[in-house]
């Protein structure tokens, strides 16, 4: 009891001395108060630094995050909108494909049609051989003629229950009944590979005579085995006399893209189903084709003429 007095009375009397000296002599404790400062303002400011640049850093931490979040989310948008756009695309496309179809399928009334979607061809830059997803159950037969956006394209050589094989008419062993459209001369358009490198297919079998030029509509003929009358092939081109001053020859521009092909339209009718009085047309032939008319010269017409006789 006695000792806590004794420390009480000793630091009143301290703080009594303090507050004396400071009241009346406040130059006194100036060094100490400069040495403390010296010290601990650079401290201070340090202290101060390092809060801010963890703040600061924490505060860009957290932005970033935001940001990333932000392009995380604009990211998946993006992707959404550029799918999107593409089925949009694809659809406008597809609908002006078959819009072509529709108007193709307008142009030739006469004729039973199915449409059918490619789902397979040959390996190439154009589609020679391909086959669709329509068959036996969708009406599809053999020799049944296939168009697609502008014209002829080619015929049906095989059928399954549920698919069908076309051969095109750019095909090496493809021969096509045609004729002038103008004036109804006949022609044979005949499929030649390297030359439709050219863009281009084989016009000839032409007689002399015949008043063919460049620029005619070239369709199938009335007198082909296999392919309807009136369908479109293509267009006449570069009619010239051949050397043996008989026939003539050129090239014909397809009216039908073999590039691409995703739609056709197949006509549900054959030719030997075409009534020509009361009587059929013959049995079609075997190989799809048709067989260009012999152009015999005038000693073998004279000939014949002889032997008849």
């Amino acid at each position: 009891m006695k000792r806590s007095r004794i420390i009480v009375t000793v630091l009143s009397v301290f703080c009594i001395l303090l507050i004396g000296i400071t009241s009346f002599n406040s130059g006194f404790l100036a060094p100490l108060r400069n040495g403390a400062g010296f010290f601990l303002v650079p401290m201070e400011r340090g202290v101060n630094a390092l809060g801010g640049g963890i703040y600061h850093h924490a505060h860009d931490l957290a932005e970033l995050r935001r940001v990333q979040e932000e392009n995380r989310r604009l990211t998946e948008r993006v992707g959404a909108l550029t799918e999107e756009n593409t089925r949009l695309s694809s659809e406008v496309y597809e609908l002006a494909r078959l819009r072509e179809l529709y108007e193709l399928d307008q142009e030739y009334l006469q004729y039973p049609k199915v449409a059918a979607r490619v789902i397979a061809r040959d390996s190439g830059n154009w589609f020679r051989i391909f086959r669709i997803d329509k068959g036996t159950k969708d009406g599809i037969r053999p020799d049944m003629n296939v168009m697609v956006n502008g014209g002829l394209i080619g015929i049906v050589t095989d059928v399954g229950l549920n698919y069908a094989t076309v051969r095109t008419i750019i095909d090496d062993s493809s021969n096509v009944s045609g004729m002038s459209q103008r004036t109804g001369d006949i022609c044979n358009v005949a499929g030649d590979m390297e030359l439709y490198e050219q863009g281009r297919l084989g016009l000839d079998h032409i007689r002399k005579e015949s008043d063919i030029e460049s620029g005619d509509r070239i369709v199938t003929s009335n007198i082909s085995e296999v392919y309807l009358p009136g369908i479109l092939i293509g267009y006449a081109e570069n009619v010239v006399t051949d050397a043996n001053n008989i026939t003539k020859s050129g090239a014909l521009i397809p009216a039908g893209s073999f590039e691409g092909l995703q739609e056709v339209l197949v006509i549900t009718q054959l030719k030997n189903e075409l009534q020509i009085g009361d009587e059929a047309a013959e049995e079609a032939p075997e190989d799809h084709n048709d067989t260009p008319d012999e152009i015999e010269t005038e000693s073998e017409e004279e000939e014949s003429e002889e032997t008849e006789e």
